[in-house]
């Protein structure tokens, strides 16, 4: 369809393309809309409404400047990132510089590698030993006793309706027990 526009260099309206697409390009006359629609999207094709008419054209100058545009964007990417690869380069051959592979270094290595197991196995060791630590202690001791008053606070529920319960129905109390599976032995946790 570009080439309509850039063969004739002229302005059409939408119906004029309507009729010349199919004839010149065998474009089907159904979708020229949606692919003249497209091309405006894009960019290719400029539009503007005149009055009530929709005007739509497009000059080969157009598309070579967006060709020249983008060509001098991706150049000045391919510059940009040349640039970066050679500081790259240069920065990778500096951090050699000291790290030539020698004995001492080597040695340095082994040791780095046995003070990290070591480490390791340290912290196991004291990761064992972590239920004794005060902090870890305390901080149990604080859990329980949140626990705790939940479960009190439960149980004292469980016998406010059971008191309830036997008030307004006149049930015995190991009957409702029974009925709701509450043991004989229930009582507030000390």
């Amino acid at each position: 369809m570009m080439e309509i526009f850039f063969e004739t260099k002229d302005v059409f309206q939408l119906k004029d393309i309507e009729k010349i697409a199919p004839k010149e390009k065998g474009i089907t006359s159904m979708s020229v809309k949606e692919i003249l629609q497209s091309l405006v999207d894009d960019g290719m094709v400029d539009t503007d409404r005149i009055g009530t008419s929709n005007y739509f054209w497009a000059f080969p100058s157009k598309a070579l400047h967006a060709r020249k545009r983008k060509m001098e964007e991706l150049e000045s990417q391919f510059a940009e990132s040349s640039q970066k690869k050679e500081a790259l380069q240069k920065s990778i051959e500096k951090s050699k510089i000291g790290r030539e592979d020698t004995a001492e270094r080597a040695a340095l290595i082994e040791e780095l590698a046995a003070l990290r197991q070591k480490k390791r196995a340290t912290k196991a060791e004291i990761d064992k030993y972590r239920e004794c630590d005060p902090d870890v202690v305390e901080e149990m001791r604080q859990t329980n006793k949140v626990a705790k008053e939940a479960a009190n606070r439960w149980t004292d529920n469980i016998f406010s309706i059971k008191s309830w319960a036997k008030r307004k129905f006149g049930f015995e109390e190991s009957r409702i027990d029974k009925s709701f599976g509450i043991p004989e032995d229930f009582d507030y946790i000390d």
